[in-house]
């Protein structure tokens, strides 16, 4: 069992490195446009289902209260959390519509969508994600391998290297992190200190 252990930690690490190698200009362009929507005072909209919802909601937390440093507080929400609006649209139109509807009620021109789904096949982020273009948001999309039609239709793409769901989902919380980390730097860091 301790080889299997090891090996889930060490397939963990190669997925995320090979990621961030492949990623990381990416990265730091998706950090710069977060953060001059921030600076515009546009939000960050967020959402997934299952474990990308929570990672939603993990990412969201991290934007809207701090995660290195001392800071303002960042507009980000995760649409999944309101259990109250999600039963209701889902019961009263159907469950692809419980991100569009949102999207529909509460994005604006400018705003950043980013959608969270390891396999990219999801009804509702698919339709969720046509909203959000015709809305004018800016787009983000975490995936997969599978998820090439989810990834073609967001203004920026991160598609994990793995059809493996811990691994998606392992580097996707970790890339979220790295994303809030970087906007924080660059919204509130001096200058001088920036490396």
């Amino acid at each position: 069992m301790k080889d299997k252990i090891l090996g889930a930690f060490d397939e963990s690490a190669q997925v995320k490195m090979k990621f961030a190698k492949e990623n990381a200009a990416l990265i730091e362009e998706v950090s710069r446009m977060i953060a001059e929507s921030f600076s515009m005072g546009k939000k960050l909209l967020l959402f997934g289902n299952g474990g990308s919802s929570t990672d939603a909601s993990h990412i969201a937390a991290e934007f809207a209260n701090r995660l290195k440093m001392e800071r303002p507080p960042l507009p980000a929400l995760a649409l999944n959390t309101d259990m109250a609006v999600i039963t209701s649209i889902a019961n009263d139109y159907d469950f692809s519509d419980v991100y569009a509807k949102q999207l529909k009620a509460l994005a604006e021109e400018g705003d950043v969508a980013m959608a969270l789904s390891t396999s990219g096949s999801s009804p509702n982020i698919l339709k969720a994600m046509d909203v959000a273009k015709k809305k004018k948001l800016r787009t983000v999309a975490l995936t997969g391998l599978k998820g090439v039609k989810f990834a073609s239709k967001a203004e920026y793409a991160f598609v994990v290297p793995s059809q493996e769901t811990p691994r998606i989902q392992e580097t996707h919380i970790t890339l979220g992190h790295i994303l809030c980390q970087m906007v924080e730097e660059i919204l509130f860091e001096a200058p001088r200190k920036r490396k």
